[in-house]
């Protein structure tokens, strides 16, 4: 299991648009659909990796503590379907309805959505304010599925309760650690370099 950390990207960044399919429903999903909410949480997960299954039931959680709150959450699966099919539509449909995600759950075949948020690794998580100007962006908490630390979600409730509460963004953001996003061959970004 080779751990890949997230590129953190700059904050105040605008939320890079998009428009691809919900796999639990067929609905087209943006996050100019959330525009006038609280917040925008941008999820970068998947079905078969093992950081995002030590989370999962957590990720769950926070989407029905926040979403009421008027914090708005899009889960999106990068992954090479190909070589990892648990992380196509279906696999992911999947993971949505066993851990009861009730967030949009998109997919995004071309790997653009994962180049223009310059995300690296599975779980990463971007956290956008009203104006959908970056807040946070790193990781849930610091527990890991090789380590003996609680799953609580600690890093990323606090910066939800900051900017929930109009604080500043938490000056101590943490980068998400994961597996890498599996590229397709010759899709692979050039921000790593």
């Amino acid at each position: 299991m080779s751990a890949t950390q997230s590129t953190m990207l700059a904050l105040g960044t605008p939320a890079p648009d998009f428009s691809l399919i919900d796999v639990r429903n067929g609905a087209k999903v943006s996050p100019k659909d959330f525009s006038g909410k609280k917040g925008l949480l941008v999820m970068f997960i998947c079905a078969h990796c093992p950081y995002v299954k030590h989370i999962q039931e957590e990720i769950a959680r926070v989407g029905k503590d926040f979403g009421p709150k008027g914090i708005a959450l899009i889960a999106v699966g990068s992954n090479d379907a190909v070589n990892y099919p648990d992380d196509g539509p279906e696999g992911l449909k999947a993971q949505a309805e066993r851990f009861g995600f009730d967030f949009p759950y998109v997919f995004d075949e071309a790997q653009s959505v994962a180049k223009a948020y310059r995300a690296a690794c599975t779980p990463e998580f971007y956290l956008f304010d009203a104006s959908q100007k970056l807040y946070y962006r790193g990781q849930l908490d610091d527990s890991r599925p090789k380590n003996s630390l609680p799953v609580t979600g600690q890093d990323l409730r606090a910066a939800l309760e900051a900017l929930l509460a109009g604080q500043a963004p938490p000056v101590d953001q943490k980068p998400s650690i994961g597996c890498n996003i599996k590229w397709k061959k010759g899709n692979e970004p050039d921000y790593f370099g």
